[in-house]
């Protein structure tokens, strides 16, 4: 009897030992080679690099909160959810921040959602939708973000609840729902939808709130764009679709008008997270909201989804 009790334990603990390994190896950031690939030479493009910064929101999470200016990203921002906090880094390019991070780090982080101390970072961070991106904008981005004033202050870690607080296992969500390969339109493709789906689908992030997600915290990818909870656990985000439910009533010069001023067809302003988001829109070129828009009616109609 105490032998077999004895060979029953060392059976489990083998299996034990095993398990951690796997994991171990399995959630290694180095197992996904995203971002890794040489950033392009040359100097950055950093007329290219603004548009890129407001095409993709940084300041709306990063910009350092109650101040006036939305190139001061000193971070603080907190984003309540129900996985916990995440608090907002330090964008600036103070050494409290970015200070130091070469374009190959920079790349790495926002296409392989890998730190420069080699930590996974959480998909709180949309890299999920920034891995869609070409290596030379975001060489551009980097660059025009170096040229920022430092703000210096360092954030808080993230207040998570077991088992999200083990940032280790964010590999195994990687493995399951990272789609590493940057956006290349199809053959034919007219060029304004084309640009306009690189804006929306890799820095614009949209499917990030205007999509639901499953219980793991992934877009489920039948109802990308068709609305969903807010992420921050406060109200619902609206369907972007060509439906009924979303805006199907839409006139391409409508949403223009949206991204530039906040003003929707029923003559009412937008408010909430929204708001910061036209923020951005607003200093983006007339072509890129143009492009953004007719993109966004040519998605597959799909029906809100229904709130719980």
């Amino acid at each position: 009897m105490i032998d077999a009790l004895q060979k029953a334990a060392v059976v489990a603990a083998t299996l034990a030992v095993l398990a951690a390994f796997g994991f171990f190896l399995l959630t290694d950031p180095d197992l996904d080679g995203t971002g890794l690939e040489r950033p392009p030479g040359g100097e950055a493009d950093l007329a290219n690099g603004e548009t890129l910064f407001w095409a993709g929101g940084c300041a709306s999470c990063h910009a350092t909160p109650g101040g006036e200016d939305p190139l001061h990203l000193g971070g603080g921002l907190a984003l309540e959810t129900d996985y916990g906090t995440f608090n907002v880094p330090n964008l600036s390019p103070s050494r409290d921040g970015i200070f130091g991070w070469t374009t190959a780090q920079f790349v790495r982080a926002m296409r392989g959602g890998v730190s420069p101390d080699g930590e996974h970072y959480y998909p709180s961070f949309p890299y999920t939708s920034y891995a869609r991106m070409a290596a030379a904008d975001l060489r551009d981005l980097h660059g025009f973000l170096m040229t920022l004033e430092p703000v210096d202050g360092t954030v808080p870690d993230h207040d998570l609840h077991f088992p999200y607080s083990i940032r280790r296992g964010v590999g195994l969500w990687k493995l399951a729902y990272l789609d590493a390969e940057p956006f290349a339109a199809p053959e034919g493709m007219d060029p304004l939808l084309a640009r306009g789906a690189y804006l929306v689908e890799g820095p614009g992030h949209c499917a990030e709130c205007h999509s639901p997600r499953d219980a793991l915290g992934a877009i489920r990818e039948e109802a990308r764009f068709a609305g969903g909870p807010n992420p921050e656990g406060r109200g619902f985000i609206p369907n972007i679709t060509p439906h009924e439910t979303g805006i199907g009533g839409w006139s391409r010069a409508e949403i223009v008008e949206l991204l530039a001023s906040g003003f929707t067809p029923e003559f009412d302003v937008i408010g909430g997270s929204m708001a910061a988001v036209v923020d951005n829109t607003a200093r983006l070129s007339g072509e890129d909201r143009e492009a953004m828009a007719a993109y966004l009616l040519s998605l597959p109609p799909r029906p809100e989804t229904p709130r719980e």
